[in-house]
């Protein structure tokens, strides 16, 4: 691999996640605070990224997959919804941010799963020719070698997924510190000057952000859909691949995972508040499991994977929320949870972003696009849209006189986490 397709991958990456991490974690302040909207409204603004991502992704894998440049799709869409995000910064009723969200949620949910096709068909791109050169080399002087017999096209392509495995997640951490700048980013914009809440800056930041994303895409990679599809609709060779076991395994503890995840992202906050941490410090708190993810991605997955391979490496992404959960729900010593919060970033590298590049070793190539559409349809979208629901029911259910019960709360997930764990060990083969 090039530095300057290091460079350019890398650059993506950190564009995607900052136009994300700019308005998601704090918007709800926006709505509640500045707007007075209700907890129904509120959560119904932020369920506009689930529901399109239960529908928007495999759009957009199709039109990757089968006509039309990944780079160019991203540029179009990513133009588009940030105008969208400058004009919703501005409106200040319910109805009109849920639509125009919405709008947005449904052209930004398929570059979720394009961004990471476009990192992984041109690091193979690259990789192929030293590969090849490496694997004659290795051969030379052998009157049987056949450069397309299978087992010489097996190595190859064996070669080929260990430089993806070792390259994808030292470009996917620019990602996260997209997320964490922006989010940085907002806080000193914030400190410039009182907010008059005119508009709403977390989206205007987005919008401008998504611009800028849009127009650097014209910069990436030319990545045209394959020559010869297998399939003209390429959404439902995705579906196919849910016959192979190891998929469908792996698909199933993905919704389950991604369902619990939501007592993470949705009370945390509250409940580091509960147990002595003060309001002012409590993002700063949080901030641990994005360096944990971090770590994981640029350091650990690297090192741990090609030895490991991927039952082990999902496994551990998968292990890792239920020895954070035990931990809250132990609710003391307070230093004792705050070192939990890293778990959060091993198990969204090791699971999540593992299981990405699981799904890319074993879709055919002419479908890559959609095969990561349908891990984030099932994922942010399905389980993201139930999780929401199910920690609200669960939170609600153990609230007592005002106060949320943290214990029983926090073991709910814990356990389902760890029936997660044990069948996916039992079930997963590899």
């Amino acid at each position: 691999m090039t530095g300057t397709l290091y460079g350019q991958l890398s650059v993506m990456m950190f564009l995607e996640f900052a136009v994300w991490g700019a308005w998601a974690p704090v918007l709800g302040a926006y709505l509640l605070g500045t707007l007075k909207l209700s907890g129904k409204q509120t959560s119904l603004v932020y369920a506009t990224l689930p529901i399109a991502c239960i529908v928007s992704p495999f759009l957009g894998g199709q039109i990757a997959d089968r006509w039309m440049a990944t780079e160019q799709f991203l540029a179009l869409v990513s133009v588009v919804g940030g105008v969208v995000l400058l004009v919703a910064a501005w409106r200040k009723t319910f109805a009109s941010l849920f639509l125009l969200l919405l709008l947005y949620s449904l052209l930004f949910a398929p570059t979720l799963a394009l961004v990471n096709s476009m990192l992984f068909v041109n690091l193979k791109k690259a990789a192929q020719p030293g590969v090849v050169e490496q694997v004659r080399k290795a051969h030379e002087g052998d009157p049987k070698f056949d450069e397309k017999s299978e087992a010489i096209k097996k190595e190859i392509k064996d070669k080929v997924q260990a430089e993806l495995d070792n390259q994808s997640p030292r470009i996917r951490v620019w990602g996260t510190l997209g997320w964490i700048v922006a989010g940085l980013g907002l806080a000193f914009w914030r400190r410039g000057g009182k907010q008059s809440g005119r508009f709403s800056d977390c989206l205007l930041l987005g919008g401008i952000l998504s611009v800028g994303l849009g127009l650097y895409c014209f910069f990436l990679p030319h990545t045209p859909p394959p020559d010869k599809p297998s399939d003209p609709l390429a959404f439902r060779e995705a579906f196919k691949m849910l016959a192979e076991p190891n998929f469908l395994v792996f698909m199933i503890i993905s919704l389950i995972v991604t369902t619990e995840l939501q007592f993470y992202y949705i009370p945390t906050a509250q409940f580091l508040e509960d147990i002595g941490i003060k309001n002012k410090n409590v993002p700063a708190v949080m901030t641990l499991a994005q360096m944990a993810e971090v770590i994981g991605m640029f350091v650990l997955l690297p090192f741990l994977l090609p030895k490991i391979g991927y039952k082990w490496a999902l496994a551990i992404g998968v292990i890792a929320w239920p020895a954070r959960y035990v931990i809250f729900a132990l609710m003391k010593p307070v230093w004792l949870v705050i070192s939990s919060l890293p778990f959060h970033g091993i198990g969204y590298t090791f699971f999540f972003f593992a299981g990405q590049m699981f799904v890319d070793s074993v879709a055919p190539e002419d479908i890559s696009g959609s095969a990561q559409a349908l891990v984030f349809g099932i994922t942010v979208g399905l389980g993201n849209l139930l999780g929401t629901q199910f920690t609200g029911v669960i939170m609600d259910f153990f609230k007592f006189e005002g106060k949320f019960r943290w214990r029983p709360i926090f073991l709910v997930p814990c356990l389902l986490t760890v029936a997660c764990a044990i069948a996916f060990l039992a079930l997963f083969k590899g």
